[in-house]
């Protein structure tokens, strides 16, 4: 099935109005990864010789270079190289929901195109690696994936706005705010709630741990800098209760009011050395080389109206996300476990 993914790309322009190829992004995120330009150039596709041109094209345009080459020892890249990498890596984390809400929209209309009408079911929920991989398990029926906050995504289940609506909680709830925040939204007699996936959530760190951070009180030293998420996102919801059992103050954290939206930009941020702390989950960090300390586990469900239950479309899906294929897929993502995935439980389970 053709599918349509929709990343961004950079064009710069200097003040005479020249423009330079962004192939530049892949060579100078492959020299990061490899060390070495011939092994980059390789990996991107090229030749050494070409690669060599970019750099030089690139430091012309520019007036400094954005690679260091050393005779025997490989290839870093410079501070700006550094810079243009990590504020690009930034740049597609925080646009990943709206750009794969997006693809979303043009592959369903390739689909009712190429293949004629099939079951749709409509699905909202926050974004997360987990439910990301939805679009490649879409056998004999069309998914329209848009990723929402949570609250929006509860309240349009209940307007009718769609199918699915995606949520989570802490697997050892603490306080009453989730059950007034979300659970609010839930009717025992009108919903059902299907388990989806579990997922470890904690302090994701530079690499090598060089602030020796070892749980939410260091977060108090004053030499500390964290990276926080929305205060309308559950990750943000969640941090905050753990600082609240801990009796820790959140205006004694340093960039506690700076924010990304997504945990991959906040990986992201951390990984381009603007904080040396942020919270989320634990395939975040691993994806930008981070260091983890697990603090807790949240479930991530979803809730649809009973009658949902009968549509072929959803049938369609609950055989998907039951499937050995995608929970073997899940079980590769670090900190997520697929366990009791696509089991359907009353709203009085949870």
């Amino acid at each position: 099935m053709k599918r349509i993914n929709v990343e961004p790309a950079w064009i710069f322009k200097d003040e005479n109005g020249s423009r330079l190829d962004p192939q530049l992004f892949l060579l100078i995120s492959a020299i990061h990864e490899q060390g070495k330009l011939t092994l980059a150039a390789e990996q991107v596709g090229i030749s050494y010789r070409h690669s060599w041109n970019i750099l030089k094209h690139w430091a012309a345009f520019f007036g400094c270079e954005l690679v260091y080459l050393h005779k025997g020892r490989g290839a870093v890249l410079s501070p700006l190289g550094e810079k243009l990498l990590w504020a690009q890596q930034r740049l597609i984390a925080r646009l990943e929901p709206q750009l794969k809400s997006f693809a979303s929209e043009i592959n369903l209309e390739i689909q009712r195109s190429l293949e004629g009408v099939k079951p749709l079911l409509n699905v909202y929920a926050s974004f997360g690696y987990a439910v990301e991989l939805l679009p490649n398990f879409t056998k004999n029926y069309q998914l329209n994936l848009q990723y929402k906050e949570v609250e929006e995504a509860l309240i349009a289940l209940n307007r009718g706005q769609c199918d699915l609506a995606g949520f989570h909680l802490p697997v050892e709830l603490r306080s009453a705010k989730y059950l007034t925040t979300y659970l609010r939204h839930l009717r025992p007699r009108a919903h059902k709630i299907i388990r989806f996936i579990t997922r470890r959530m904690g302090l994701m760190i530079k690499s090598g741990n060089p602030m020796q951070i070892q749980g939410l009180q260091d977060l108090l030293e004053n030499n500390v800098q964290f990276i926080n998420r929305e205060p309308s996102s559950g990750t943000r919801c969640l941090f905050e209760e753990l600082l609240a059992n801990e009796d820790l103050p959140v205006e004694s954290i340093n960039g506690f009011d700076d924010v990304e939206y997504t945990h991959s930009a906040v990986a992201a941020y951390v990984a381009a050395g603007m904080a040396d702390v942020g919270f989320g989950v634990e395939a975040a960090a691993k994806k930008f080389s981070l260091d983890f300390i697990p603090l807790t586990t949240e479930h991530y469900l979803f809730v649809c109206h009973n009658k949902t239950l009968q549509q072929e479309a959803m049938q369609r899906f609950l055989a998907e996300i039951r499937s050995t294929e995608f929970m073997q897929k899940v079980a590769t993502l670090a900190g997520y476990s697929p366990e009791q995935c696509g089991e359907v439980v009353s709203v009085e389970d949870l």
